[in-house]
């Protein structure tokens, strides 16, 4: 899954899987903006897709986070008497080549991808903005020039710059939050400065300059506020994004190391058994991925429908 094609506003290039927004021609403050608010929230509750992928976001964070205090399991000691047994009453998904049961290393493995998938979409879409907004609302050779290092960036593979990041730094759950992160904030950066070229030409923002407030004042109580709705969407996007990553670096070796545990290594782990046809140690851990990433982009599509007001139905 590839993050780079997105949008552009200032250099009018639209590619496909763009995320697109309408933005406000005045301040969010007035009537329009509860309006407009409610007409998304509505467009996004009768998307049945998102509702979909909604539903699947819940369900496995209660499978990550609750589960194992319904289900207790044992994934510290290993058990060398119980090395890959098939599923069973006593262990739903079988158990793994040391012994652990397969079911609750899932919901230990899941705590850990969904963490760091969530934290680093933080981090991209906090960066992204800030530095979209900044380099469209400054202009000039400001903006040329923060425009070109993320044109650099953008010209090296994510895969790549995220395997060398990796190998430069000791792998461990925090470390990948922070190498993940810095790899997702270049899109939400353009698709930010696309959206603040446009937003800066409004009258609100141009009655705020008349009136003598700070550009720094501006930019975070007029701008970064308006393109929230557009960064959240984007967000959905990295938080998948970053799972597959995470996914990836775990299956080349390149993850937290032990006892850290996420859905790639649990795969990753399974595969060297895969002609022994032990099963159980595969398929759960991969359709986990599945249904995680298909889920974030369910809801990323229907939220940025419901924020298109061309769709909407007021």
């Amino acid at each position: 899954m590839s993050s780079h094609g997105m949008l552009d506003l200032g250099d009018n290039l639209l590619t496909p899987g763009t995320v697109t927004s309408t933005l406000p021609t005045e301040d969010p403050s007035s009537a329009a903006g509860p309006r407009n608010r409610r007409a998304a929230l509505r467009e996004l509750l009768h998307n049945h897709l998102g509702l979909i992928g909604l539903s699947i976001i819940v369900l496995m964070v209660l499978f990550s986070f609750v589960g194992p205090l319904v289900y207790h399991t044992n994934q510290v000691t290993t058990n060398l008497t119980q090395v890959n047994l098939p599923p069973s009453g006593k262990f739903p998904l079988g158990t793994d080549q040391v012994g652990y049961d397969v079911l609750g290393r899932l919901m230990v493995a899941g705590q850990s991808s969904l963490e760091v998938g969530l934290a680093a979409a933080v981090i991209a879409a906090g960066i992204g903005t800030l530095w979209g907004a900044v380099s469209a609302f400054a202009g000039g050779w400001v903006d040329s020039v923060m425009m070109r290092i993320v044109d650099a960036l953008i010209a090296i593979p994510t895969v790549l710059l995220v395997l060398l990041l990796a190998t430069i730094v000791t792998p461990s759950v925090l470390t990948m939050i922070y190498v993940l992160g810095f790899v997702s904030w270049i899109i939400t950066a353009r698709v930010v400065r696309g959206e603040v070229l446009v937003l800066r030409t409004l009258d609100y923002v141009s009655a705020s300059r008349v009136a003598g407030e700070r550009p720094v004042r501006i930019v975070l109580r007029h701008v970064v506020r308006n393109v929230i709705g557009i960064v959240a969407v984007q967000a959905t996007f990295e938080v998948a994004n970053a799972i597959l990553l995470l996914a990836t670096l775990s299956f080349l070796g390149l993850g937290p190391p032990p006892p850290a545990v996420n859905w790639g290594g649990m795969l990753t782990t399974g595969l060297n058994y895969i002609f022994d046809g032990y099963w159980w140690q595969i398929y759960p851990a991969g359709l986990c991925i599945v249904l995680t990433v298909v889920a974030f982009n369910l809801l990323g599509d229907a939220t940025r429908d419901a924020l298109d007001v061309r769709l909407r139905q007021d």
